[in-house]
């Protein structure tokens, strides 16, 4: 039986292979997946203006000359249309692929659920995030999200390192809305994956 592109297949672990293939952004050209000269940090986050997302991204943003003398290309995925997400991301420097039928989701096994929200371990993110974008909407420096966003509230983040051969080096799948890699654990699994598999 065929496999429906909204299907989650499993999990993909360190070892797994990635088809290439080219990904548009919403702003720019687009990008290869693998990037033959470089390591692909592929990230899976939620909507467009998410609060939580746009807190860890900032993080992203604000060490990301460092992230590319590491050798990483950034992807980050959203499960929001092109047009809904494009007003959101004109100021990252790295490219922003919509997904909004969730095609890319399931092929890597990213997945919704409840916990996303109710984990405990969610909530102080939470506060911080909603209080750091309330302030930065004030101020006109962003937008905020859809009342109704779209592929809903509760999607959960992944993150894939997959070298230039498409091999996938590492990967996390998020217990909850805010649990992804820190770019110090980024820029450690970068430097590991340099030191066993050097970039072409």
């Amino acid at each position: 039986m065929s496999m429906s592109p909204h299907t989650p297949r499993r999990p993909l672990a360190p070892g797994s292979q990635v088809g290439p293939r080219e990904l548009t952004p919403v702003l720019g050209p687009p990008v290869p997946v693998p990037d033959p000269g470089r390591l692909v940090h592929l990230q899976f986050r939620r909507f467009a203006g998410c609060p939580v997302c746009n807190l860890h991204l900032r993080s992203v943003v604000l060490r990301h000359t460092e992230i590319e003398a590491a050798g990483i290309r950034e992807v980050v995925v959203f499960h929001s249309p092109a047009e809904e997400l494009r007003r959101h991301v004109t100021d990252l420097p790295f490219a922003v692929v919509a997904d909004p039928d969730k095609r890319l989701y399931a092929e890597f096994g990213v997945e919704a659920a409840p916990r996303a929200l109710l984990d405990p371990r969610v909530w102080g993110p939470i506060v911080r995030a909603v209080l750091r974008s309330s302030w930065a909407m004030l101020c006109g420096r962003e937008h905020g999200p859809a009342t109704r966003p779209h592929g809903g509230r509760t999607g959960l983040p992944a993150d894939f390192l997959i070298a230039a051969d498409g091999s996938v080096l590492a990967a996390k799948y998020g217990e909850h809305a805010y649990d992804q890699w820190p770019v110090e654990e980024l820029l450690q699994l970068a430097n590991a994956a340099r030191r066993t598999t050097p970039l072409r």
